[in-house]
């Protein structure tokens, strides 16, 4: 083949792969959409209790079973959240469900509720 036509056809596959990731207003791009792994519909809910919820920094400490969307092993570690508002709903001792994902390198809570 001549370099011409290799050319030609690397840039096609290239573009024909290219696919943008389109995320709702409401949800921030986290790093694993970026990164170009399949994101689920659904969130990704993971089950733990709320152990310290510090509204002045907007952070949340859990003691958390598996994150299977982050490969995380069952710990207990301080997350921040996406809206500090969230926070008004969760009490130390909690038991809460949750969806965390990356988002500007961080692990990041985008959804919380209690567990039921």
């Amino acid at each position: 083949m001549n370099a011409m036509f290799k050319a030609g056809s690397s840039l096609v596959l290239a573009c024909a792969l290219a696919q943008p990731v389109f995320a709702a207003e409401s949800e921030p791009v986290t790093e694993t959409a970026k990164k170009g792994a399949l994101v689920p519909a659904e969130p990704v809910w993971s089950e733990g209790i709320a152990k310290k919820v510090d509204k002045t920094t907007g952070k949340l400490t859990i003691a958390h079973g598996a994150i299977k969307n982050l490969g995380m092993g069952p710990m207990t570690m301080m997350f921040r959240v996406k809206d500090p508002a969230m926070l008004e709903q969760v009490q130390a001792g909690q038991k809460i469900r949750f969806h965390i994902d990356i988002v500007n390198g961080a692990y990041t809570v985008l959804r919380i509720e209690p567990a039921k």
